[in-house]
């Protein structure tokens, strides 16, 4: 200790306390407007989606904005694949419609939570560490005060206010970083914990609309993929039949020429 200046490690203390304070701010304040983005794409898609006339309206809604959209553009595009007729031998198209609807569905709700729980590692950590870094530099400012005061004999006002009233200033840095970080982060759990909500009522409430629907899925041209691939052969086949009609008569026809001739 006597090889270390005991202004160094106070200092030193004060500078990592304050650079925790940045970070501490800076974090609440992006996952303040993190938050404040995630309520107003939330409530407009959740309008939307509700105003739509059916649930084959509602997938030609804008799915990006917002985790609500994501997870109803990941409903649909589910539902579009397992309509589509594709074959597929996997382990992940085991489960009926149903199940792997659901399973799409919290594998976009776990992103989104991931998402939501980033940084706040970082503010649980700050606020339960910098009253200990803190004290930490306080603890060392007054073994200083002490050595100094041993090294010149007089334990006097004058001797030990100065180091020690510096010292103490580490505490209350320690606790003034601690306090907003332990406020942002119970708040922000808070937060998440009512999108989750949201998120999780949100998904029941889409494999049900999509059971009525018998998971089915229209295109933009307006009919399943099933039945357009359906009606499309149809079509085929009736164009074809007429023309293999118009082509035998055509044949006849021209028969009947030559032998005339």
């Amino acid at each position: 200790m006597s090889n270390i200046p005991t202004s160094l490690i106070v200092d030193g203390t004060l500078n990592t306390l304050i650079g925790a304070s940045v970070v501490t701010w800076a974090l609440i304040l992006i996952k303040g407007i993190q938050h404040l983005r995630i309520a107003y794409h939330n409530r407009r898609f959740s309008k939307e989606f509700w105003s739509a006339p059916n649930i084959q309206a509602a997938a030609h809604l804008d799915h990006q904005k917002g985790p609500a959209a994501r997870v109803a553009g990941i409903g649909f595009s589910t539902l579009i694949e397992t309509e589509s007729g594709a074959s597929t031998h996997d382990l992940e198209h085991t489960w009926d419609r149903q199940e792997l609807l659901d399973r799409r569905l919290r594998q976009q709700m776990q992103k989104e939570r991931g998402s939501l729980e980033s940084g706040l590692a970082i503010l649980a950590t700050i606020g339960s560490i910098s009253p200990f870094v803190g004290l930490f530099g306080t603890v060392w400012g007054i073994m200083g005060a002490l050595t100094n005061i041993s090294k010149t004999g007089s334990a006097s006002l004058e001797v030990v206010a100065g180091p020690i009233g510096e010292a103490l200033i580490a505490t209350a840095v320690g606790i003034a970083v601690a306090v907003p970080a332990v406020i942002g982060y119970n708040f922000f759990i808070r937060r998440n914990k009512v999108v989750w909500a949201f998120l999780d009522d949100f998904a029941i409430d889409f494999v049900h609309l999509a059971l009525k629907a018998s998971f089915i899925i229209e295109r933009s041209g307006g009919k399943p993929a099933n039945a357009a691939r359906l009606t499309e052969a149809r079509l085929t086949g009736i164009g074809g039949g007429k023309k293999t009609a118009a082509r035998d008569a055509h044949e006849e026809l021209t028969g009947a020429k030559e032998a005339h001739a």
